[in-house]
């Protein structure tokens, strides 16, 4: 595995790439042209192939989207990507739109476009993403076309080959239930609801489904590969037939077809007397005109793998638990390493990442990194999905802030954690802020809550010592994590836009409040935990839900205001550092251990 420091985006790019792609918008007769992040599977983290925004533009952040017109060009991203979008794209091509407002499609209502033909592509928009993108078209006056040969394809002459890494089994000891379980579980949704079948799209629903992992996405060991799966469990699997590793075949059994994925329009046309679920949420809008085009009739339902997915079975949370100890070793050894050595001030961001996947490489289970590590010193910290590069690589120099935020793929499970530490002497509005961030992270984990409450309902708790003061934070507050999958996942999420999903027992979430000062440095404190089953609570009338902690690293403790924490909260940092001694310091030696058990002691 290998972290790719060089900067593949920049103003540059939309200089080069932009006329290219207005010449093919010529040639097709359309007057604009709206390219997403997303991709035909509507990844977070893309192959490079599906790169498309980022070569258009320049601009490399995970989420985002642009609307390219004969005359305009405007870049639509949020608050994560406000800096890093202004640095990567051409102040003299293209205007940026903060998300979520007015975002895209809010901007597009307000223009006057009388009588523009405004492409897009079907594969790439869901179709509840397409009925606001022409009901904003319809006010500004212009018409949407979808286009058959995407024109950023067209023009992007020297695209990169599509991946074919190969899917393989993954095993049942970490999976926790057979496949052939989990398609009966799925038929069953679909004779509720009425279904002859549904269409799977999402590559982490199709590897969570068929206890399959592959290797097409960066950080992420997904398939890229659609299903059917039909009411009595059958289903058959489409994807590429380089990807067919040895015993695939075996692993999926008789209920299942493999079939090559150029063979799934035909299959789509075949199903034109079927009752079929569609989430259309997540599938492209390409899949309801196939369906609809074959006369189907479509039921618009969420994608059923979503949910059972997202709700841990035991053996997912033991491993997930176990691949936390052994990656809390790693990172515990690297904030040893930033707390001594790292005190120099000679060393770097690209340093400090490559040192950082030294310590978590000695565990030979690890596979991957579960993103590219965000490791941002002083300023560049203050951006919170901040990615270094060769030409961005800043020193962790003395009286600094570092913020480093990352994770691993194991085969037992997905690790996700921030950790912000001082470099040299902090300034007291550093650990002010510091232990602000932190009483938000405490409540959160503290905090105990009634069946039916969604993320949105608790997100305030980590943000209310800030707001008291008068501070916040422009991200949400925890994602879904995925086993062995995506490191964000649904359909679960903390943050303030409303989720209509509940918690459930057994979803892991993160829990990140964070801090960001502009030019300065940035703060962010995540673990991991999972939900845990209602309780009766001594006194109460009904059962609680609350969280378990999964990650297992120790805090800044040169950073905490002891002042500012109630004695609950006292009690809780010096109950988390006892938890931090009991799960992974039997797992470490040395100067290390010795560190540890220091950077443990109660406040």
């Amino acid at each position: 595995m290998k972290q790719n420091f060089d900067v593949k985006g920049g103003p540059q790019i939309g200089r080069e790439n932009l006329p290219k792609l207005r010449a093919e918008l010529q040639r097709q007769a359309l007057d604009g042209f709206y390219v997403p992040h997303e991709d035909e599977y509507q990844n977070e983290y893309l192959p490079d192939a599906n790169e498309r925004l980022a070569w258009v533009s320049g601009f490399t952040g995970s989420f985002g989207s642009a609307m390219i017109l004969m005359d305009r060009a405007v870049l639509f991203a949020d608050g994560r990507y406000t800096i890093q979008a202004a640095d990567q794209t051409d102040n003299d091509l293209f205007e940026r739109v903060h998300v979520p407002d007015p975002g895209p499609f809010g901007w597009l209502s307000a223009q006057d476009l009388s009588g523009k033909v405004l492409g897009y592509d079907a594969a790439l928009m869901t179709p509840n993403d397409v009925a606001v993108f022409e009901a904003a078209a319809t006010k500004a006056g212009a018409s949407i076309k979808s286009v058959t040969d995407n024109p950023v394809d067209l023009a992007w002459t020297d695209r990169p080959a599509q991946p074919l890494e190969l899917i393989h089994p993954h095993d049942l000891e970490f999976a926790g239930q057979s496949s052939t379980e989990k398609r009966a579980e799925i038929g069953n949704v679909l004779k509720e609801s009425g279904a002859d079948s549904v269409i799977i799209t999402a590559p982490a629903s199709i590897a969570w489904l068929f206890n399959i992992r592959g290797g097409d996405v960066a950080c992420s060991p997904l398939p890229l590969a659609r299903a059917i799966v039909r009411s009595d469990g059958s289903a058959t699997l489409f994807a590429d037939p380089a990807k067919e590793s040895e015993g695939l075949r075996e692993h999926l059994g008789n209920e299942v077809t493999l079939a090559p994925i150029d063979t799934l329009p035909d299959a789509l046309n075949e199903m034109g007397a079927q009752r079929v679920s569609l989430d259309p949420a997540l599938a492209s809008a390409w899949f309801f005109q196939a369906l609809e085009a074959a006369g189907a009739t479509l039921i618009k339902e969420a994608d059923p793998v979503q949910l059972p997915k997202a709700c841990k079975n035991a053996a997912e949370l033991a491993g997930t638990a176990a691949a936390h100890r052994r990656d809390g070793v790693a990172v515990t050894r690297f904030l040893h390493w930033l707390d001594t050595e790292a005190q120099s001030g000679t060393y770097t961001e690209i340093d400090a990442a490559l040192k950082l996947l030294d310590f978590r490489t000695v565990d030979t289970s690890m596979k991957d990194m579960s993103f590219e590590t965000i490791s941002g010193a002083g300023p560049n910290g203050a951006l919170p999905h901040y990615r270094v590069s060769s030409a961005s690589n800043r020193t962790l120099e003395r009286g600094s802030l570092y913020l480093v935020d990352s994770g691993g793929q194991y085969p037992d499970g997905t690790t996700d954690i921030t950790r912000t530490v001082a470099i040299g002497d902090p300034s007291e509005d550093m650990r002010r802020h510091y232990t602000l961030v932190l009483k938000g992270h405490i409540a959160l984990d503290r905090v105990r809550y009634p069946e039916g409450t969604t993320g949105t309902h608790l997100d305030i708790l980590a943000r209310h010592a800030m707001w008291q003061a008068g501070l916040d934070y422009d991200h949400g507050t925890g994602h879904g994590v995925g086993v062995y999958l995506g490191v964000h996942e649904g359909p679960q999420r903390i943050a303030k836009p409303w989720n209509a999903i509940p918690l459930m027992p057994g979803m892991i979430v993160s829990n990140e409040p964070g801090f960001y000062k502009e030019g300065a440095y940035g703060i962010r404190i995540e673990n991991l935990q999972y939900v845990t089953p209602a309780e009766e609570i001594e006194g109460g009338d009904r059962a609680m839900l609350g969280f378990e902690c999964l990650t297992f690293a120790p805090l800044a403790r040169a950073l905490i205001v002891t002042d500012l924490l109630t004695a609950e909260e006292r009690d809780w940092v010096d109950d988390y550092h006892q938890r931090v001694l009991t799960e992974i310091g039997p797992l470490i030696d040395g100067d290390a251990a010795t560190w540890m058990e220091e950077a443990c002691q109660p406040l």
